[in-house]
């Protein structure tokens, strides 16, 4: 059994305590004559967490906000329950933004970084492993259920590294401003999934001749009656695609229960919103699934771009699903200083939706000239893909830092942001401008 409350002692063998403590940090009063504006916003935090998951909160220090470059974009650190301390959008539901500087320490997100977003704020707080149990119904020859001690032994067990991206990373950056979640760039990770296909469980079950959809459902649930359910559905053929699993393990480890221990469904190359967490139940469906997750909500305009003229509404609208191409200038921040005459490394990441990327170009000067940046390692199609460039920086100059991602079919960042009225697929080429002293 894994509880929030008690936490050191109800973990599951195998996860990292992310909780962070300071003994002589305590909340300030409520009557205490000295409380600020941003003690009291700090506090609600802490509390409405705590409300959420009956455990405990820490914060860091109180110098310890992040600004985020774009309106509102103050953020409180804070660390949840297995959680190191990351930027705090909301605490019911849960919506965590990892600081962006983890991804350049690890190209492999750790757990206790990994940012978090769920739609339900009715999340378990607890989850007995010994009853938990994983249903297959619907338009299946045999309804089956699995324990995890089943899906561990009975099926092939498989591993596979890939980024997981909220389908509204980067939103706060959009101009006009749009609606939902202000994240910067942060709420993304990259991580190595073991699980078992979801095509074997599916074949398991048989699938009958009628069979359009598979719906996924999660342990969460709404607080109100009238809020629907968050269930999201996959075609057939996506849902048969050998690289689609049933998650139970991240980074070697158990899932962080806000990750969605004990399962959680892994769709690589597709935006997280298919991505259910605490997953326990597949449905497979003999028509298109017309539910509010599905017909209403994470919709694109039905344009190639999945852009319209920024406050236009689409007249048409098609599902969200696979990721665009980006990259990431990763050791360098906007607004810094560099030393010149000396070589500097600049680092960063790119991305697609799992056809790979194929090359990565650098401008120094504002994207007038390109050159070829190297490419590291390859950790899998679905994955991070490290690259690095060198360059001389002149005393004296100003230098605007550009990088361009092109994938293995010849896809690439766009050189202008795209708007829609949701806030998705954002991969305009980024620029940092630094000064060399």
């Amino acid at each position: 059994m894994q509880r929030i409350g008690a936490f050191a002692q109800q973990l599951p063998e195998g996860n990292a305590v992310g909780i962070l403590s300071n003994k002589n940090k305590t909340l300030p009063s409520l009557n205490d004559s000295g409380l600020t504006r941003r003690h009291f916003l700090r506090s609600s935090l802490v509390l409405a967490g705590l409300a959420l998951l009956g455990g405990r909160l820490t914060w860091a220090e109180e110098s310890s906000l992040v600004d985020l470059p774009f309106e509102r974009g103050r953020r409180p650190l804070i660390a949840f329950p297995q959680k190191r301390p990351l930027m705090v959008m909301t605490t019911r539901p849960p919506q965590l933004e990892t600081p962006f500087h983890i991804f350049n320490d690890h190209l492999l997100t750790p757990n206790d970084a990994f940012f978090v977003r769920w739609h339900l704020a009715n999340i378990p707080t607890h989850v007995d492993i010994n009853t938990f149990t994983l249903h297959i119904r619907g338009r299946v020859q045999r309804h089956l259920s699995f324990s995890m001690e089943e899906l561990k032994r009975d099926f092939e067990q498989v591993e596979l590294t890939a980024v997981c991206q909220c389908a509204g990373n980067s939103r706060g950056f959009f101009d006009p401003r749009v609606p939902g979640g202000q994240w910067g760039n942060g709420a993304m990770g990259n991580a190595t999934w073991t699980g078992v296909r979801l095509r074997d469980l599916l074949q398991r079950a048989g699938l009958e001749a009628n069979a359009v959809q598979v719906r996924f459902n999660g342990l969460d649930s709404p607080v109100a009656s009238g809020t629907p359910d968050f269930r999201k559905s996959l075609d057939i053929e996506d849902a048969l695609r050998k690289q689609v699993i049933v998650a139970y393990a991240m980074n070697g480890e158990r899932l962080p229960l806000l990750n969605g221990y004990p399962l959680r469904l892994i769709v690589p190359g597709w935006y997280a919103t298919y991505w259910i967490k605490m997953l326990n139940d597949i449905e497979v469906l003999s028509a298109v699934d017309e539910e509010f997750w599905m017909k209403r909500a994470y919709r694109l305009p039905a344009d190639p771009c999945g852009c319209v003229e920024p406050g236009e509404r689409p007249t048409s609208t098609i599902p969200l699903s696979r990721m665009t191409v980006r990259s990431f200038i990763t050791n360098l921040q906007t607004g810094a200083s560099i030393a010149s005459n000396h070589p500097i490394t600049v680092k960063g990441i790119a991305f697609d939706q799992g056809y790979g990327i194929d090359r990565v170009f650098v401008s120094v000067d504002g994207g007038q000239q390109w050159q070829s940046a190297k490419i590291g390692k390859d950790y899998g199609d679905f994955s991070f893909r490290p690259w690095e460039f060198r360059f001389i920086p002149v005393a004296g100059r100003t230098y605007q830092l550009q990088s361009f991602a092109v994938n293995r079919i010849g896809e690439a960042q766009r050189w202008h942001a795209r708007w829609n009225p949701s806030g998705y697929l954002r991969n305009v080429v980024e620029t940092l401008t630094l000064k060399a002293m």
